[in-house]
């Protein structure tokens, strides 16, 4: 992981549960970070045009192909090591990649809601698929974790970053939320000024408290693994959904997080800190 990936990531609460992890974890879980920075960099930097961008996605489809069939990557030689250590599988690599594509060949705009869970799966639920196999998960609890956390999370980001995705023309907010709440508008920046854009928010946030549970359940079954950092990451989001929803969603808006006190709290609340 580069000085520059670190220090991106340092603060932040994916890198307070990293530091919940062993040393090759941890490095593991850096290496994946890094990788999905560097994707999600091309869908969202500005400048690029949409077929440069295609372009590089597809160069790292070959050099994810070429690391995978034993031959020197010029892109992502970090991930070489936690590949072979943790057999982590090409095509959870692809599928992120894929979700960085869908990014590219369209602004997405309230989508209908099989395609955002589509979405969803690529850009989250898939990183997870990658991480369980490095928190030493077996296949069917893993997995399905991976499901629900993953959609949690990618959901809690969502309903988070509504303003700042609006600013660059896309609203994740599903086509369903928007029908539930009575809006019309498919602009981005008209659905946020909607009166009624509470109302399509919180039935999102229903979804998010629907993985939530699902995932809690699976851990709280205690599978396998090392399971310290995903209940850290399923606290601090959910706390964070669960400050959206105190706050709404009416304009104006204000960005939610969590500090430093509130984390380390959730750390003890939850028994992590040892």
């Amino acid at each position: 992981m580069s000085e520059t990936t670190r220090n991106q990531a340092a603060g932040s609460s994916f890198y307070a549960a990293m530091r919940l992890l062993p040393a090759a974890e941890r490095e593991a879980m850096f290496a994946i970070y890094a990788f999905c920075r560097k994707v999600d960099d091309i869908a969202d930097d500005p400048g690029p045009t949409q077929a440069e961008r295609r372009a590089a996605l597809d160069a790292w489809r070959g050099n994810l192909a070429s690391l995978y069939a034993g031959r020197e990557p010029t892109l992502g030689r970090e991930l070489v090591e936690p590949i072979r250590r943790f057999a982590l599988r090409q095509d959870d690599f692809l599928a992120i990649i894929d979700g960085m594509q869908m990014d590219v060949d369209t602004d997405i705009r309230a989508p209908d809601f099989d395609t955002l869970d589509l979405y969803c799966d690529r850009v989250a639920s898939a990183v997870g698929r990658l991480s369980v196999r490095i928190f030493g998960m077996d296949e069917a609890p893993g997995r399905d974790l991976a499901h629900h956390l993953g959609r949690a999370l990618q959901f809690t980001n969502i309903l988070r970053d509504v303003d700042e995705d609006a600013a660059v023309g896309r609203l994740y907010l599903p086509l369903e939320a928007l029908y539930h709440a009575g809006i019309t508008a498919r602009e981005p920046g008209e659905v946020l000024a909607d009166p009624a854009i509470d109302a399509a928010c919180r039935w999102v946030a229903v979804k998010a408290h629907e993985h939530y549970s699902r995932a809690d359940e699976i851990m709280n079954a205690r599978p396998k693994g090392r399971l310290r950092a995903p209940r850290l990451m399923s606290a601090v989001y959910g706390e964070i959904l669960k400050r959206m929803e105190r706050e709404g969603w009416a304009a104006p808006r204000g960005r939610v997080k969590l500090s430093k006190p509130a984390l380390i709290w959730i750390l003890i609340w939850r028994g992590l800190a040892r």
